[in-house]
Order: structure tokens, then sequence, then C-alpha cells
């Protein structure tokens, strides 16, 4: 059964796509945030699990808060974000139909992001002065995310919303901007720390999991943009008890996305994200994100 677990496990991770995570942001400034994310995938097993016509339905409240410093004579930022999740898998387990439900918090994530390049430490008029000369600009910035195992984590059953371990992403990115055009790509790389309760008294490693993604955006006007990226992921190989479990990660994930102001303060962005696997083992699933934020 462990090997059920650690399949199953596998199966709801999917690498991030993120877009505009290393614009330039006016120092000393709050941003908060909520929204929503529906998320509908397949899930493909190995074929001696006995697993059958797997699918999995989740519906995911996101929060986050977003402060931005000086640090170093650098302009950097903080990103909190923690959400509330309600999953259902269903599918056919040796033929019997069978649903799993759970709801409850995700683990939080903290990141810390620094524009080593560009991106100049400016707030109120000279921030909106040096944006309004500046029509072609290369950013280059690093960040490190930490997700914290806070999530909901039951330690007897196969499916979790929590992980039950550390993971670091350790990030750097370019964006370069050209009039209204940007275009920017980000590497990272999740580094796992070991589950030790991995469904019962099981161990789980697992080896780190690289990724690389490209997005380009065009502005129509302050607060008003569109654009689309595309992602891919390899490695996560995973560790059960000492033995090597040969299932190696490996997916594309594409988006499209719009933002548009409702006040000066106030944004709405729209967002679709797919993730498609490019093993025979793996997940399959297409969200739709209405998200809203405001700044002060």
């Amino acid at each position: 059964m462990w090997l059920v677990a650690a399949c199953l496990a596998a199966s709801c991770q999917a690498q991030e796509l993120v877009p505009r995570r290393w614009t330039h942001l006016p120092m000393g400034v709050n941003f908060a945030g909520g929204g929503y994310a529906y998320t509908k995938g397949d899930i493909s097993f190995d074929p001696v699990l006995l697993i059958e016509g797997a699918e999995m339905d989740l519906h995911t409240f996101p929060f986050r808060y977003i402060r931005t410093f000086e640090f170093i004579g650098k302009s950097a930022r903080v990103d909190v974000v923690q959400a509330y999740q309600d999953a259902r898998w269903s599918g056919l387990l040796d033929g019997v139909p069978t649903i799993v439900e759970r709801s409850g918090w995700s683990d939080t994530g903290l990141r810390f992001a620094l524009n080593a390049l560009g991106a100049p430490p400016l707030s109120g008029a000279e921030f909106k002065e040096y944006r309004a000369a500046t029509d072609c600009e290369t950013i280059v910035g690093v960040g490190l995310v930490v997700q914290f195992p806070t999530g909901h984590y039951l330690e007897d059953k196969l499916l979790n919303l929590g992980s039950n371990r550390f993971t670091l992403r350790p990030q750097v990115g370019v964006v370069h901007t050209e009039g209204k055009w940007s275009t920017e790509a980000t590497l990272s790389s999740w580094i796992y720390t070991d589950n030790d309760e991995f469904f019962g008294d099981n161990y789980l490693e697992q080896r780190p999991f690289y990724t690389v993604q490209g997005h380009v955006d065009y502005t129509f006007r302050p607060g008003m943009w569109a654009g689309g990226g595309v992602g891919y992921g390899v490695g996560g190989e995973s560790t059960v008890n000492g033995i090597a479990k040969d299932d190696m990660r490996q997916n594309l994930a594409w988006g499209f996305s719009f933002g548009f102001p409702i006040t000066r303060k106030w944004g709405i962005k729209i967002a679709y994200i797919g993730h498609r696997t490019l093993t025979s083992v793996g997940a399959n699933s297409d969200s739709l994100v209405l998200a809203t934020s405001v700044l002060w």
C-alpha cells in the first residue's frame, strides 16, 4: 500500500506558473489579495496498482500578502501565501468505485525576492518619474520560497492537502521590457526535506525537481495587461524506505492571464493554467483562476 500512497501523492503535485514575479514595484507598499481557483484533473497510475479512471476536483481559496522594501540598496519584497482547499478524488480501486474527500489549510508559503540588477528602490513621485522615463530595462532577480509543513495532514491516509515536509525553492529570473512588451524567464529548483510519517511509518525521500518557465506580457496601460507563458519541469524521483521508485516526473505547463484595474489601487486578474504529464504516470489538469488585490 505504501507504493499506492507514493503514486497518489506524486499525482497531486504540479509546478507553479507565475507571471510578473520580478515586476518593479514602489518601496514601502503593501499588497493584499485573495481569490478562487477551480482545478479539474485526470490522474494516470501504473497499471499494477489497479486504479482506473482517477479524477480530481479541487477548489482553492488563496490569500496573499506582499510587502516591498529596500534591502542592501536594492528593491526587495516578501510574499506570504496561504490557501484553504476543498478536494475530491474519485476512481476505481480494483474495480470498486472509491471517493476520497479532504478540506483544510494547505502548506504556508513564504517568499523573499531581491532585484539584483535594475529596478532601483524608489517610492512615490520618484518611482512614477522613473517608470515614465524608462522605455527599455532589464531586471535580474533572485528569490527563495520556503513552503512550511502547516497544511492539513493525516499520516494514516493516502491523500492529503499538506505535505508534512519543508520545500525550498531557490529562484533566479530575468525580465526585459521594451516599450509595452516584456519577456520573462525564471529558473528554479524544488528541494524537499524527508517525510518520516508518509502513510504511517514509511519514510519518503525525494530528489530535487527542476523547472524553467517563460512569459510574454503586453501592457495596454498602467494596471491593464495580458500575457501568456509556458513552463517545463523534470526530476523529483522518490525513494520509499530506501527503495528507489524510478518515478521521474516530467511535465509541461502553459497559461494565459489578463489583469485590469477597478480603481487606482484595486485590480482583478483572470487566468487559465494547464498542466500535462509527459510520462505514462502522472496528472493532467486544467485550472481557472479569479483573483483580486488591493495596495496601500
